[in-house]
């Protein structure tokens, strides 16, 4: 076996010349308008931080007006680019909105996450009641949906290309007792995700999907004042024995808008410190 080192620039296959790296030198997400739901807090505010600060534009969107202001001047002041804009994903008009305000403010979209979400108290199913579950449907699912299609006709009429990533949980992947609803439109979500990637791949439009494992936002805090010491069951089960920072899951987002994960479509990648392997 020939063990010596291989130094020659790898090719694009598609085009048969070397890629091109000065974005990646320049910030991982440079030159590309980002449109982030939930926006305002936790991993969303995270995400908006980290893809200003490789370089994009990003417009940020949730319900909560002044907590939006203070992470847009926040991004601003730490010389990034920033736009806000309140959208609730309960209501499709507004999310069109939203998404078609980001084309007037900066000209195009190239990218999205969709991280925006409520939660249910932990709880067995037959005791939630049905206007809750009326509302984790509402705009967990159908929120993301109608999210995921305003967002592929913006970056069809404008970039042409882009990427989209929607922000699932490992608790959609298995039986989820404990927050049964929540597991049920997170499991949607990733069929909804590799809906949406095998069809608009043709267009050079990708689609996936985090997972994030336990991670530290007000989500789980409130869980666990529901439920003290859930936390550290979780964690428990979990090989790296901790949760995550948002920061965490942002990071991974990012590497699946950008260029790095140019052939990585469909996919719904595990952010969960080992547990689905546990």
């Amino acid at each position: 076996m020939d063990t010596a080192q291989d130094t020659r620039t790898p090719t694009d296959t598609s085009t048969g010349t070397a890629p091109d790296t000065s974005a990646d030198a320049r910030g991982l997400l440079a030159g590309r308008t980002v449109f982030v739901t939930g926006a305002s807090r936790g991993i969303g505010a995270a995400a908006a931080r980290l893809f200003a600060a490789e370089g994009a534009r990003v417009m940020l969107t949730a319900r909560t007006g002044e907590r939006l202001k203070a992470v847009t001047e926040e991004i601003r002041a730490a010389g990034g680019t920033a736009d806000h804009t309140v959208c609730d994903l309960a209501d499709t008009d507004a999310v069109r909105a939203a998404v078609e305000r980001t084309v007037d403010v900066y000209g195009r979209l190239d990218a999205a996450f969709n991280n925006g979400a409520v939660a249910l108290p932990p709880g067995p199913l037959d005791q939630a009641a049905e206007a809750d579950l009326d509302l984790i449907y509402t705009v967990n699912f159908k929120g993301t949906w109608a999210a995921v299609a305003a967002q592929v006709a913006a970056i069809r009429a404008t970039a042409g290309t882009g990427a989209i990533v929607n922000c699932s949980s490992v608790g959609g992947w298995r039986a989820n007792p404990t927050l049964p609803g929540y597991g049920a439109m997170k499991r949607a979500l990733n069929s909804l995700t590799e809906s949406a990637a095998v069809t608009y791949g043709p267009e050079g439009v990708r689609v996936n999907a985090v997972a994030p494992g336990t991670t530290l936002t007000d989500m789980v805090n409130t869980w666990e004042e529901v439920a003290p010491g859930i936390t550290d069951l979780l964690n428990a089960q979990t090989p790296l024995r901790r949760a995550a920072a948002p920061e965490e899951i942002a990071q991974a987002a990012a590497w699946l808008l950008s260029d790095r994960a140019s052939y990585v479509t469909g996919a719904v990648l595990p952010v969960d410190g080992g547990m689905q392997a546990a």
